[in-house]
């Protein structure tokens, strides 16, 4: 049985953060799971993880949100750094 999981973020750095996690997705070689990340109009980033099995989604879910995650976070300090004075 093969498995997925579809996430969408919406944010005005959704593009930004697009930017952050493609060169991941290139890199990514797995046997067990594959993830598609894209935007969806200029503020929906979507992730799509497909799977073998359901351990194999869950760490292919834990690895890519954890990334998305932080890319988020980098963009949120970033922004608030330039507000700052």
């Amino acid at each position: 049985m093969r498995h997925e999981a579809v996430f969408r973020f919406r944010s005005d750095q959704a593009g930004a953060i697009f930017g952050a996690v493609s060169p991941e997705m290139e890199a990514e070689v797995n046997t067990r799971s594959s993830a598609e990340c894209l935007m969806d109009g200029p503020d929906t980033l979507v992730l799509k993880v497909h799977a073998e099995d359901i351990a194999a989604l869950r760490a292919s879910l834990n690895m890519w949100l954890r990334l998305i995650s932080v890319a988020r976070e980098m963009q949120d300090l970033v922004i608030n750094k330039e507000i700052s004075p």
